[in-house]
């Protein structure tokens, strides 16, 4: 890389252009990066949060919670399941609304067992409420942004017409599902929220805790069920497909964008390089050691400017994350957003060098004669 390194000292100006556009490609891949962490950490924060491995529903269910419905049978089938932690969980998109005429809150209402493991093991746990001493939980432990919000310990909602009014006990980590902040609140609260006074003990799936090699399969059969990892159970949570979707096509098209800007500046500079090209092989340089400085060239250029748009980019969703806006930006995200961007670069600058091959020592000298 003699050649190309000794070029990019004198010559560096000419390659400002392109290591500009691929830095501003770079800054807007890591700042759709942090949008779409973001966006699906909006998602599915509380699921993500819960201590369990598996989710059991009915078949068909697709693993969203509000086609599923079980009933004690599969819960006794799975309770006796060696090794196996089962807990049953009803969850439903509900409007509270406030006892007192204030603001209502659309809420995630994750109804759960007294003695659960949810409860008793989950991140932020409201292990200070009377859940954690194994009695039903008589009111409402909601998310921490809900208290960002005005709400109070002590506000009542109702959240059905046969439940009630419910008191707010509480707050805990209890993130989101399907973009709405979760409530928790005891499973029998939630079954009459639901169905009313005469509902029969049914709940949306079963959470799990299963050890390892399990076979699922056999224990589904039994228990007619079918159950699903953790993360499997994200695609049931609204809209979280068509986000992710339409979040990895942008991304695409953006490696597509910079495969495409990068191999056509380098074709433009190959074509300018012509003579030059020629004269190297008519001092004895082969094909290969031509392209190899050319892509090492084009190396360097990729890659600190890929690295300049991604630190950038990073700092951008530190101030856009201060605000409301939903963002989520990890090393490994950076990193592999950066790596990937990179890499397409140097790719579609490979196809300007496939006319370097072709170039004859003495055509190429006498290109400007």
């Amino acid at each position: 890389m003699f050649l190309a390194l000794r070029e990019l000292r004198r010559t560096w100006r000419r390659f400002i252009l392109i290591a500009s556009v691929v830095a501003l490609v770079a800054l807007l891949s890591t700042v759709l990066t942090g949008l779409a962490n973001g966006l699906v950490t909006d998602n599915i924060s509380g699921l993500r949060a819960l201590p369990l491995t598996n989710l059991a529903f009915s078949p068909g269910a697709e693993a969203t919670f509000s086609r599923s419905s079980l009933g004690p049978e599969a819960l006794e089938s799975w309770k006796q399941e060696p090794d196996v932690k089962v807990t049953p969980i009803g969850v439903s998109f509900v409007n509270a609304s406030s006892a007192s005429g204030g603001r209502s809150i659309d809420v995630a209402l994750f109804g759960v067992a007294p003695d659960s493991f949810l409860y008793r093991d989950a991140h932020g746990a409201p292990d200070q409420h009377e859940a954690s001493r194994g009695r039903p939980l008589h009111g409402l432990v909601l998310a921490d942004e809900l208290k960002e919000e005005g709400v109070k310990v002590g506000d009542r909602f109702r959240i059905g017409t046969d439940s009630g009014s419910l008191p707010v006990i509480g707050f805990t980590f209890g993130g989101t599902y399907g973009h709405a902040p979760i409530a928790y609140t005891d499973l029998g609260i939630w079954r009459q929220a639901l169905f009313g006074n005469e509902a029969e003990p049914r709940y949306s799936a079963l959470a799990l805790q299963l050890p390892s090699g399990f076979d699922v399969t056999a224990a589904d059969r039994r228990a007619g069920t079918e159950t699903v990892s953790k993360q499997d159970a994200y695609a049931g949570s609204p809209g979280y497909s068509a986000e992710t979707g339409t979040m990895t096509l942008i991304r695409a098209f953006l490696l597509g964008i910079s495969a495409l800007i990068v191999g056509a500046f380098f074709t433009i500079l190959t074509i300018q390089r012509t003579r030059q090209i020629g004269l190297l092989k008519a001092m004895g340089a082969s094909s290969a050691y031509v392209l190899r400085d050319g892509i090492g060239q084009i190396a360097v250029i990729v890659v600190l400017a890929t690295a300049a748009g991604t630190l950038a980019g990073s700092g951008v969703i530190a101030i856009v994350g201060r605000g409301a806006v939903p963002v989520e930006l990890s090393a490994s995200a950076v990193i592999q957003s950066a790596l990937l961007l990179a890499g397409s670069g140097v790719i579609g600058s490979l196809f300007a060098f496939r006319r370097v091959t072709r170039v004859e020592p003495a055509i190429a000298l006498g290109v400007e004669q």
